[in-house]
């Protein structure tokens, strides 16, 4: 079930700037871009059909979430970038963006969602393992873990752990 208090909007010049200052703890920042990085890497790799959106709670943004979406070069859906400012973590944001991004890539017909990470301590794939995300054994040009959550055509229930 998904809160109505999280939503998922788009970024526009009226929200931008309140959006780009949202801000991830100081030891996860080797592990999550700035805001302005990823728009940064969006507006540079058109290719990749990023989708881009401002997370909020309530009226308030808490954090921001970058796909690639279904890129020509593979079809996949990739999650891209997720943070959810320093201020906001362990309420459960994270995870109600990512069961919504799950509903939205489902949707679309895709089959899996995969996501990566670097690691070392601290980083986010005890998260993604949690929500259901597991190895591919892969690791991406950039030398991270590549990680995939098997989707479950709509409708469908899944074994996915909340």
């Amino acid at each position: 079930m998904t809160s109505p208090q999280v939503q998922l909007r788009e970024i526009t010049d009226d929200n931008r700037k309140s959006v780009r200052a949202l801000r991830v703890r100081r030891e996860q920042r080797r592990f999550v871009a700035s805001v302005a990085e990823s728009l940064k890497d969006a507006a540079a790799e058109p290719q990749a059909r990023p989708w881009v959106r401002a997370v909020y709670l309530g009226d308030e943004p808490v954090g921001f979430v970058m796909l690639s979406w279904n890129a020509p070069s593979g079809g996949r859906y990739f999650l891209w970038r997720l943070l959810v400012d320093r201020r906001y973590q362990g309420r459960g944001i994270g995870r109600e963006v990512l069961t919504q991004i799950v509903d939205l890539v489902r949707a679309e017909g895709a089959d899996e969602l995969l996501t990566s990470y670097e690691r070392g301590p601290g980083n986010p794939g005890p998260f993604y393992r949690k929500f259901g995300f597991e190895p591919t054994g892969e690791m991406d040009d950039d030398g991270e873990v590549v990680l995939r959550l098997r989707l479950s055509p709509p409708g469908v229930a899944s074994d996915r752990r909340r």
